[in-house]
Protein backbone atom coordinates (compact mmCIF):
# COMPACT_ATOMS: atom_id res chain seq x y z
CA UNK A 1 0.00 0.00 0.00
CA UNK A 2 2.77 2.28 1.07
CA UNK A 3 6.38 2.49 -0.73
CA UNK A 4 8.87 4.83 0.87
CA UNK A 5 11.84 5.12 -1.74
CA UNK A 6 15.32 6.64 0.06
CA UNK A 7 13.18 9.03 1.81
CA UNK A 8 15.52 12.06 3.58
CA UNK A 9 14.59 14.97 5.99
CA UNK A 10 16.48 17.36 7.40
CA UNK A 11 15.35 20.39 9.21
CA UNK A 12 16.78 24.01 9.34
CA UNK A 13 17.57 25.43 12.46
CA UNK A 14 19.22 28.69 12.22
CA UNK A 15 22.17 28.18 10.22
CA UNK A 16 22.43 24.44 11.26
CA UNK A 17 21.39 21.48 9.05
CA UNK A 18 19.79 19.17 11.62
CA UNK A 19 19.15 15.31 9.52
CA UNK A 20 16.26 13.59 11.09
CA UNK A 21 15.95 11.08 7.74
CA UNK A 22 19.34 9.62 6.09
CA UNK A 23 17.25 7.65 3.06
CA UNK A 24 15.15 5.34 4.54
CA UNK A 25 13.26 2.99 2.43
CA UNK A 26 10.32 0.81 3.58
CA UNK A 27 7.18 -1.06 2.52
CA UNK A 28 3.52 -1.48 4.40
CA UNK A 29 1.58 -4.02 3.08
CA UNK A 30 -2.25 -3.81 2.63
CA UNK A 31 -4.60 -4.56 5.44
CA UNK A 32 -1.51 -5.05 7.60
CA UNK A 33 -1.24 -3.62 11.64
CA UNK A 34 2.45 -2.03 11.49
CA UNK A 35 4.54 -0.99 14.13
CA UNK A 36 7.05 1.81 13.98
CA UNK A 37 9.46 1.92 16.95
CA UNK A 38 12.70 3.36 18.47
CA UNK A 39 14.10 5.73 20.36
CA UNK A 40 12.95 9.32 21.00
CA UNK A 41 14.52 11.37 18.19
CA UNK A 42 15.19 8.50 15.68
CA UNK A 43 12.85 9.41 13.01
CA UNK A 44 9.56 7.54 13.60
CA UNK A 45 6.66 10.46 13.61
CA UNK A 46 8.51 12.57 10.64
CA UNK A 47 8.19 9.33 8.77
CA UNK A 48 4.81 8.77 9.98
CA UNK A 49 4.16 12.49 8.80
CA UNK A 50 5.29 12.26 5.74
CA UNK A 51 3.57 9.51 4.86
CA UNK A 52 0.25 11.22 5.47
CA UNK A 53 0.98 14.24 3.37
CA UNK A 54 1.51 16.43 5.88
CA UNK A 55 5.60 16.87 5.73
CA UNK A 56 7.53 16.85 2.34
CA UNK A 57 10.66 15.04 2.37
CA UNK A 58 13.74 16.84 1.38
CA UNK A 59 14.46 13.88 -0.88
CA UNK A 60 13.36 10.30 -2.00
CA UNK A 61 9.35 9.45 -2.72
CA UNK A 62 6.57 7.94 -1.06
CA UNK A 63 4.54 5.90 -3.39
CA UNK A 64 0.41 5.60 -1.65
CA UNK A 65 -1.37 3.01 -3.94
CA UNK A 66 0.32 3.80 -6.91
CA UNK A 67 0.45 7.38 -6.45
CA UNK A 68 3.55 9.71 -6.19
CA UNK A 69 2.73 12.23 -3.10
CA UNK A 70 5.68 14.52 -4.53
CA UNK A 71 3.25 14.26 -7.87
CA UNK A 72 0.45 15.94 -6.17
CA UNK A 73 -0.56 19.66 -5.95
CA UNK A 74 -1.71 21.32 -2.98
CA UNK A 75 -5.85 20.32 -3.48
CA UNK A 76 -5.42 16.96 -4.12
CA UNK A 77 -2.99 16.04 -0.97
CA UNK A 78 -5.54 17.88 0.52
CA UNK A 79 -8.09 15.66 -0.56
CA UNK A 80 -6.18 12.17 -0.24
CA UNK A 81 -5.89 13.60 3.96
CA UNK A 82 -9.10 14.14 4.47
CA UNK A 83 -10.84 10.87 2.38
CA UNK A 84 -8.21 8.33 2.92
CA UNK A 85 -5.61 8.71 5.85
CA UNK A 86 -7.47 8.50 9.90
CA UNK A 87 -5.13 10.56 11.90
CA UNK A 88 -4.82 9.83 15.36
CA UNK A 89 -2.82 11.87 17.88
CA UNK A 90 -1.12 11.16 21.06
CA UNK A 91 -2.97 14.89 22.49
CA UNK A 92 -6.61 13.79 20.83
CA UNK A 93 -6.77 17.21 19.03
CA UNK A 94 -10.52 17.36 20.22
CA UNK A 95 -12.37 20.71 20.10
CA UNK A 96 -13.27 21.95 23.66
CA UNK A 97 -16.34 23.12 22.74
CA UNK A 98 -18.06 20.25 20.78
CA UNK A 99 -19.86 17.28 21.62
CA UNK A 100 -18.48 13.72 21.05
CA UNK A 101 -20.37 13.14 18.21
CA UNK A 102 -19.47 16.52 17.04
CA UNK A 103 -16.35 16.11 17.13
CA UNK A 104 -16.53 13.54 15.92
CA UNK A 105 -17.99 15.20 12.95
CA UNK A 106 -15.33 18.24 13.01
CA UNK A 107 -14.27 17.85 9.32
CA UNK A 108 -17.27 17.95 7.98
CA UNK A 109 -19.30 21.04 10.15
CA UNK A 110 -18.31 23.57 7.81
CA UNK A 111 -20.61 21.73 5.09
CA UNK A 112 -24.03 21.29 7.21
CA UNK A 113 -25.65 18.68 4.32
CA UNK A 114 -22.88 16.36 4.67
CA UNK A 115 -22.90 16.80 8.54
CA UNK A 116 -26.61 15.88 8.92
CA UNK A 117 -25.99 13.01 6.69
CA UNK A 118 -22.86 12.04 8.26
CA UNK A 119 -24.48 12.27 11.88
CA UNK A 120 -25.91 8.31 11.95
CA UNK A 121 -22.35 7.22 11.40
CA UNK A 122 -20.63 9.04 14.12
CA UNK A 123 -23.41 7.87 16.38
CA UNK A 124 -22.68 4.11 15.37
CA UNK A 125 -19.09 4.37 15.45
CA UNK A 126 -18.78 6.17 19.19
CA UNK A 127 -21.08 3.22 20.09
CA UNK A 128 -18.99 0.53 18.82
CA UNK A 129 -16.28 2.36 20.94
CA UNK A 130 -18.28 1.84 24.43
CA UNK A 131 -19.33 5.67 24.17
CA UNK A 132 -22.21 4.96 23.72
CA UNK A 133 -23.65 7.24 26.90
CA UNK A 134 -21.05 9.85 26.34
CA UNK A 135 -22.32 11.19 23.28
CA UNK A 136 -23.27 14.77 24.29
CA UNK A 137 -20.14 15.05 26.50
CA UNK A 138 -17.60 17.59 25.88
CA UNK A 139 -14.11 16.74 26.20
CA UNK A 140 -13.88 17.96 29.87
CA UNK A 141 -16.41 16.02 30.63
CA UNK A 142 -14.41 12.18 29.15
CA UNK A 143 -11.30 10.92 30.56
CA UNK A 144 -8.38 10.39 28.73
CA UNK A 145 -9.13 7.24 27.36
CA UNK A 146 -12.75 8.16 25.94
CA UNK A 147 -11.26 11.17 24.83
CA UNK A 148 -9.02 9.30 22.32
CA UNK A 149 -11.61 6.59 21.59
CA UNK A 150 -13.55 9.73 20.12
CA UNK A 151 -10.38 10.60 18.12
CA UNK A 152 -10.80 7.02 16.65
CA UNK A 153 -14.06 7.24 16.01
CA UNK A 154 -13.54 10.43 13.70
CA UNK A 155 -10.68 8.99 11.97
CA UNK A 156 -12.72 6.02 11.35
CA UNK A 157 -15.80 7.86 10.04
CA UNK A 158 -14.05 8.80 6.71
CA UNK A 159 -13.47 4.85 5.96
CA UNK A 160 -9.96 5.68 4.96
CA UNK A 161 -7.62 3.23 3.64
CA UNK A 162 -5.26 4.05 5.86
CA UNK A 163 -4.82 5.01 9.54
CA UNK A 164 -1.76 6.63 11.01
CA UNK A 165 -1.56 6.69 14.68
CA UNK A 166 1.55 8.76 16.44
CA UNK A 167 1.87 7.30 20.22
CA UNK A 168 -1.96 6.88 20.46
CA UNK A 169 -1.28 5.75 23.90
CA UNK A 170 1.33 8.17 25.10
CA UNK A 171 -1.19 10.17 27.66
CA UNK A 172 -3.10 6.94 29.05
CA UNK A 173 -2.45 5.03 31.66
CA UNK A 174 -1.67 1.09 31.37
CA UNK A 175 -5.65 -0.05 31.54
CA UNK A 176 -7.01 3.27 28.86
CA UNK A 177 -3.65 2.21 26.46
CA UNK A 178 -5.18 -1.50 26.22
CA UNK A 179 -8.73 -0.43 25.71
CA UNK A 180 -7.73 1.57 22.93
CA UNK A 181 -5.83 -0.50 21.43
CA UNK A 182 -8.71 -3.33 21.64
CA UNK A 183 -11.16 -1.09 20.03
CA UNK A 184 -7.98 0.09 17.02
CA UNK A 185 -7.71 -3.68 16.66
CA UNK A 186 -11.33 -4.52 15.97
CA UNK A 187 -12.21 -2.18 13.57
CA UNK A 188 -8.81 -2.86 12.10
CA UNK A 189 -10.00 -6.54 11.47
CA UNK A 190 -13.60 -5.50 10.61
CA UNK A 191 -12.27 -2.71 7.75
CA UNK A 192 -9.13 -4.45 6.80
CA UNK A 193 -7.87 -1.22 6.99
CA UNK A 194 -4.10 -0.62 7.00
CA UNK A 195 -2.83 0.18 10.60
CA UNK A 196 0.35 2.44 11.23
CA UNK A 197 1.69 2.80 14.70
CA UNK A 198 4.16 5.12 16.36
CA UNK A 199 5.16 3.83 19.87
CA UNK A 200 7.59 3.41 22.91
CA UNK A 201 5.81 0.78 24.30
CA UNK A 202 5.61 -2.28 23.00
CA UNK A 203 3.02 -4.35 25.38
CA UNK A 204 0.84 -3.36 22.69
CA UNK A 205 2.76 -5.51 19.76
CA UNK A 206 1.02 -9.38 18.79
CA UNK A 207 2.98 -12.27 17.19
CA UNK A 208 1.29 -11.18 13.67
CA UNK A 209 2.12 -7.11 13.61
CA UNK A 210 4.78 -6.08 11.44
CA UNK A 211 7.66 -4.29 13.56
CA UNK A 212 10.04 -1.20 12.03
CA UNK A 213 12.71 -0.25 14.28
CA UNK A 214 14.22 2.91 13.56
CA UNK A 215 17.58 4.09 14.76
CA UNK A 216 19.58 7.31 13.48
CA UNK A 217 17.14 7.92 10.54
CA UNK A 218 17.21 4.68 8.70
CA UNK A 219 15.35 1.16 9.44
CA UNK A 220 17.55 -0.70 11.88
CA UNK A 221 14.82 -3.37 11.62
CA UNK A 222 12.67 -5.44 10.39
CA UNK A 223 10.40 -8.12 11.37
CA UNK A 224 7.43 -9.66 13.10
CA UNK A 225 7.47 -10.22 17.36
CA UNK A 226 6.91 -13.97 16.50
CA UNK A 227 10.18 -14.09 14.75
CA UNK A 228 12.01 -12.64 17.48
Amino acid sequence: MIRVENITKTYQRGSVEVPVLRGLSCEIETGTFTFFVGPSGSGKSTLLYLMGALDEPTSGEIVLRERKLSAMGARERDQLRRNEIGFIFQSFNLLSNLTAVDNVLAPYLTIPRDATQKRPEAIKLLRQVGLSDRLDHRPAELSGGEQQRVAIARALLKKPSLILADEPTGELDTENGAEVFQHLRRLHAELSTTVVVVTHDQRYIQPDDRVLEIRDGLIATATSKADS
